[in-house]
């Protein structure tokens, strides 16, 4: 009966067995084994050794787009932890009408990046872009032309970090609020008796109790918005002057506009090689703690 059971398992595992074979794994396989080799137009290839990679890391290499994406992951995570954690801890209080702003504010969850992106882009437009417009407006602009969101070296990036806050702040926003919704409420309580104000609630009880899932959360969206294409190819493309170029950008033109397929690969093998560091030692810091001392 046991060996019956395990078959059964077993049936059941192996469409996505296959699956990952066919789409995941060989793919990788076949992109590693491409990164030691110069591969021409026609398909012959010829071994080049670690050149390719020894090229990703000099000059000319990636090192500019590998900035970009420290700078884009950095700025657009922890603005969208940041205002999602304010926002859960908003609609915590379960106020009259919270519950419909709340479903309002999961709009963008439903939008495509590459929607979102190309909306920013109209919006941002110096020309007839309504936050120029806005800004001018309220007094901070003079001229709706001072700041060229997407035509700016200076203001590229942080033009599709905001897109890209927009579009994800919901997202901390959930997660934040299922850790707070989840909390004990007689933990809180105790801590009002004990003459704790709403300040020392959150910082001292409410955000420690919920750090794993934050930690879970901040996870998810570095891995997410290092790999960001959409929004970035349909707001810049990466310009102007690679000024917003990150990785996911470089690697895509190295491989479609250049035609040079070993260097692209040498690029996406490091690029998924440091993810999966990432998210090893990321995960593994929050599921198995430090022992204290005893």
């Amino acid at each position: 009966m046991r060996l019956i059971s395990r078959k059964t398992l077993l049936l059941f595992f192996l469409p996505g067995a296959v699956f990952m074979g066919a789409f995941l794994i060989y793919p990788i396989i076949s992109m590693l084994i491409d990164s030691f080799y110069e591969i021409g137009i026609t398909g012959e290839k010829t071994f080049i050794g670690f050149e390719n990679y020894i090229h990703a890391f000099t000059a000319g290499g990636f090192l500019k787009q590998l900035r970009n994406t420290f700078v884009y992951i950095l700025v657009a995570v922890s603005v969208e932890t940041v205002i999602g954690l304010l926002f859960a801890l908003f609609f915590e209080l379960n106020y009259k009408g919270s519950k419909v702003i709340r479903a309002l504010m999961m709009a963008p969850l439903m939008i495509a990046p590459l929607v979102a992106g190309l909306t920013w882009k109209l919006m941002m437009s110096s020309s007839f872009g309504i936050v120029n417009e806005l800004l001018t407006r309220v007094g901070i602009l003079a001229d709706s032309s001072d700041i060229l969101w997407l035509a700016d070296a200076k203001w590229s990036l942080l033009a599709c970090c905001i897109a890209d806050i927009w579009l994800t702040v919901p997202f901390m926003m959930l997660m934040s609020l299922a850790g707070l919704q989840g909390l004990d409420s007689s933990i809180i309580e105790a801590s009002r008796i004990d003459g704790a104000n709403m300040f020392q609630q959150i910082f001292y009880v409410k955000l420690p109790m919920i750090k794993p899932v934050l930690l879970t959360a901040l996870s998810v969206r570095i891995i997410d918005a290092a790999r960001t294409f959409d929004i970035i190819w349909a707001m810049t493309e990466g310009g102007p002057n690679s000024s917003s170029e990150t990785l996911s950008i470089v690697i895509y033109k190295t491989l479609t506009r250049y035609n040079d397929i070993g260097y692209a690969s040498a690029m996406a093998v490091v690029f998924i090689a440091a993810l999966v560091i990432f998210t090893l030692v990321f995960m593994q810091s929050l599921w198995n703690p430090k022992k204290k001392a005893s």
